[in-house]
C-alpha cells in the first residue's frame, strides 16, 4: 500500500468495478499499513456458461480476509443477489457484523438459515435514515428508489472529508413500493461539503430518465386485459416493485396470482413482514394453479433471463409438475435482457412460440423500466452533491469511462476511472490510484469455494471443449501389448472405432524410441511420453486437445501405476 505517514483515506474495489455484479467495497482509514476498514456490500454473480458446473461466482475477499482483525463491519446497501449473495459463501472468512435495513435483514436471514453458521452472524437491524458510529467513520444511511425495498445510499464522514457511496439507485416520483429517493438529505450532504462520490454507471449510455414504475402498471393492466387463456409473467424474484405491479395489474383484471419459483415465496416473505404487497390480495402457490379457471390464473416465474433450472425454463419443456401453458396462452416477459443472455433467452422464447403461445416483450409494449439512472438522473445526482470527486462503479470498463466523463462535464473535478483491485487515495491531496491489491473471483462448485483460475475448473473447461482421454498402457518386459484399452468422452461416439489405431500405434513408437533404463525403471517418463504422443495424435485426427491421461500396467512386475 502507499508508504505516506499521514493518515488517509482509502477506496479499493474488489468487486463491481470494471464489470457488473458481485460487488465488493472497501473504504480504509488511518495510518498506512494500519486502516481500519469498512466493506459496503458483498455480492454474487452467476455463471455466463464458460464455467461448466458452476452456479454462482464472488469476489475472492483475500485482501481483506488478511485484515479481517480491523475489518469493522459489512454494511449492505439493499438485498439485491450482486450485493449481498456471497454473504453465505464468504461470511465465515470475515467474521465481521453485519448492518442492515429491514427487509434486507429479513432477506438475509431466510438465505443464512439454509447454512451451518447462521446462528453465529450477528445481524444489527438499523431503520431508514440512520445514523452510527464505527470505528473512523460516522455513517448515515439516505432511502434511495431502486427496484427493491430500502436501497440505501451511504454516507461516510471522516475527518478527511464525506464520501457518499450510491449503491443502486433512481430518481422515480411514483416508485410503487418503497419511497421516492431522499433528494432533500443528497443535497444537504452537498451543501455540507462532498470529497467523493462512488456512483452506479450501469445506465450512462441511456438519453433521458428510466421512467417510473407506475407507468408499467398501467400498460400491464391493458395488456391483460387483452389476453384469453393463462397468462404469465417472468421477472426478477428480487423485483419487488415490479411483483406488486404485476399483482396489482392482475387484481385489476379479475385474475389470480400464482408464485412459480422458491425464490419468489422467500422474496415475498419478506416483503409482507415489512409491510411491503400488503394492497393485493395473497399469492397462490404452484399446487393452486391446476384449480383455477385459465382465464382468471395470471402466474409470475423466475427465469427471465433463460436459466435452465428456473421455473419458466421447466414451464416450456412442459417439464413442471403443477404448471402447464397451452396454445392460446400469453407469457410476458416483464424485465431487461443481461448481456451474455440473448441467446438462452431467445431459445426459451421459441420453445413457447413453437407451441403456439403468444410472447410479449419490452420490444412490444413498455413492460419494463430500469432500477438504475439514467443520464440525465445522473446528472441531477451531481448538482445536489457537487463533489470533488467521481469514482464510477457498477459498470465495465466503458460504463466506467463514459461515466467519468459525463462527470467532467458536470464540474467535478477529479474522475477517477478504477477497476477491481485499484486503491484510490481519496484524501490527502491529490486523488488517484495509489497501488494495486490482489484480487480474482472464487466459484461455488457444490459443497467448496475454488478459484475460478484453479486446475479444477481449467480441467472441467477444456474436457468440455476438447473431451478426455484414457489409456491403460500395458508394458510386458518392456513391450507394449497391442491391446491398448482407450475410454473417450467427447471424442467419439463409438470407442471401438478402429481411428484408435492410429493414437495405439503412436504411443508404442513413443515408447519405443525410449532408452531400455528408462523403460525398465521410470514410469513417470514412460507415462508422459504415451500421454504426449497421445495427444498429439487426438490433434492430428481430430484438431482436438483433449485431456489424456495414462494408466501404466508393467505386467513383469505385477504392479500398476497411474501418473
Amino acid at each position: 500500500m502507499s508508504r505516506a505517514t499521514a493518515e488517509e483515506l482509502l477506496f479499493v474495489p474488489l468487486g463491481g468495478a470494471g464489470e457488473i455484479g458481485m460487488n465488493l467495497n472497501l473504504y480504509g482509514f488511518g495510518l498506512p499499513g494500519d486502516e481500519d476498514w469498512l466493506m459496503i456490500d458483498l455480492g454474487v454473480t452467476f455463471n455466463d456458461g464458460e464455467l461448466p458446473g458452476i452456479d454462482v461466482i464472488m469476489p475472492n475477499p483475500k485482501f481483506i480476509e488478511d485484515r479481517k482483525d480491523r475489518l469493522l463491519a459489512l454494511i449492505l446497501t439493499h438485498a439485491h443477489e450482486d450485493h449481498l449473495g456471497a454473504v453465505q459463501y464468504l461470511w465465515p472468512k470475515l467474521r465481521c457484523p453485519i448492518y442492515a435495513t429491514p427487509f434486507t435483514v429479513s432477506v438475509l436471514r431466510r438465505k443464512l438459515a439454509e447454512t451451518e453458521f447462521g446462528s453465529e452472524v450477528k445481524i444489527n437491524e438499523v431503520p431508514l435514515g440512520a445514523k452510527f458510529t464505527l470505528g473512523p467513520f460516522d455513517l448515515e444511511w439516505v432511502t434511495m428508489t431502486h427496484s427493491i425495498p430500502e436501497p440505501n445510499a451511504i454516507a461516510l464522514r471522516t475527518p478527511l472529508g464525506t464520501v457518499l457511496h450510491t449503491g443502486d439507485w433512481k430518481f422515480d416520483p411514483d416508485p410503487v413500493v418503497g419511497e421516492p429517493t431522499d433528494e432533500k438529505t443528497l443535497r444537504r450532504i452537498g451543501e455540507e461539503g462532498a470529497l467523493a462520490v462512488v456512483c452506479d454507471s450501469t445506465n450512462v449510455f441511456t438519453p433521458g430518465t428510466t421512467g417510473s414504475e407506475a407507468d408499467i402498471l398501467n400498460n400491464l393492466t391493458d395488456i391483460i386485459a387483452s389476453c384469453t387463456g393463462q397468462v404469465a409473467v417472468a421477472c426478477f424474484a428480487s423485483n419487488v416493485a415490479r411483483l406488486e405491479t404485476i399483482a396489482t395489474a392482475a387484481a385489476r383484471n379479475d385474475r389470480d396470482v400464482v408464485l412459480a419459483g422458491r425464490s419468489l415465496k422467500r422474496i415475498t416473505d419478506a416483503a409482507r413482514e415489512n409491510g411491503y404487497i400488503k394492497g393485493v390480495p395473497a399469492f397462490l402457490m404452484e399446487e393452486d394453479a391446476g384449480f383455477l379457471p385459465d382465464d382468471k390464473t395470471l402466474i409470475i416465474c423466475t427465469g427471465s433471463q433463460g436459466e435452465p433450472r428456473a421455473a419458466l425454463a421447466r414451464i416450456a419443456a412442459e417439464d413442471h409438475p403443477r404448471i402447464v401453458l397451452n396454445p392460446g396462452d400469453t407469457i410476458i416477459f416483464s424485465s431487461r435482457v443481461i448481456p451474455g443472455n440473448e441467446r438462452a433467452i431467445a431459445e426459451l422464447q421459441a420453445k413457447f412460440l413453437r407451441r403456439d403461445i403468444h410472447v410479449i416483450t419490452a420490444k412490444d409494449a413498455m413492460i419494463h423500466v430500469s432500477g438504475h439512472p439514467a443520464r440525465d438522473e445522473l446528472t441531477r445526482m451531481y448538482q445536489h452533491l457537487r463533489p470533488e470527486i467521481a469514482i464510477p462503479v457498477h459498470g465495465e470498463l466503458r460504463h466506467l469511462t463514459e461515466h467519468a466523463e459525463l462527470a467532467r462535464t458536470c464540474q467535478v473535478p477529479h474522475a477517477i476511472v478504477n477497476e477491481n483491485g485499484g486503491a484510490v487515495r481519496l484524501a490527502p491531496g491529490a486523488p488517484g490510484i495509489v497501488d494495486y491489491v490482489p484480487v480474482g473471483r472464487l466459484a461455488s462448485d457444490g459443497n467448496r469455494l475454488v478459484p475460478t483460475q484453479s486446475e479444477v475448473v481449467k480441467s472441467r473447461t477444456r474436457a468440455m471443449w476438447h473431451g478426455f482421454a484414457v489409456l491403460t498402457v500395458i508394458l510386458d518386459r518392456n513391450e507394449v501389448d497391442e491391446e491398448m484399452p482407450i475410454s473417450t468422452a467427447g471424442l467419439l461416439e463409438d470407442e471401438d472405432d478402429p481411428i484408435l489405431d492410429t493414437v495405439r500405434l503412436a504411443v508404442r513408437k513413443a515408447i519405443d524410441r525410449l532408452s531400455r533404463d528408462a523403460k525398465e525403471a521410470d514410469d513417470h517418463t514412460v507415462s508422459e511420453a504415451a500421454r504426449i504422443a497421445a495427444r498429439r495424435a487426438f490433434r492430428a485426427l481430430f484438431d482436438k486437445r483433449p485431456i489424456t491421461r495414462v494408466h501404466l500396467v508393467r505386467l513383469d512386475q505385477q504392479e500398476g501405476v497411474s501418473p
